[in-house]
């Protein structure tokens, strides 16, 4: 048995191909993301990878929608992700392809 843990992790990112990664992988991406409220978090797209959110804790927006614990919400390539946080949010995302360039800021 292997036991490693978040905080050991790069930003919550514990699967993909990348270092430190419990599981190396260029099939898909695995993070387990913590944001404060009001935390600025920058506007940003990918142009190959989909993105599949779980948002475990908290509310926030994202495109105008109000989103709850429980709530999972997509991001198809090219679509902007602009999230608000309205509380203190904890969040699974899994992004498919593991393309870890592929983030543009905007």
């Amino acid at each position: 048995m292997i036991i490693e843990h978040i905080d050991k992790m790069t930003k919550g990112w514990f699967i993909g191909n990348f270092v430190p990664s419990v599981f190396v992988t260029e099939a898909f991406e695995v993070g387990f993301k913590i944001h404060k409220a009001g935390e600025k978090y920058g506007f940003h797209y990918h142009q190959l990878v989909k993105e599949i959110n779980l948002l475990v804790e908290g509310e926030m927006k994202m495109h105008k929608k109000n989103l709850k614990s429980g709530d999972i919400f997509i991001l198809e390539p090219f679509e902007i992700a602009d999230p608000e946080f309205l509380t203190d949010c904890k969040i699974i995302c899994v992004k498919v392809p593991g393309i870890a360039q592929d983030k543009i800021d905007i």
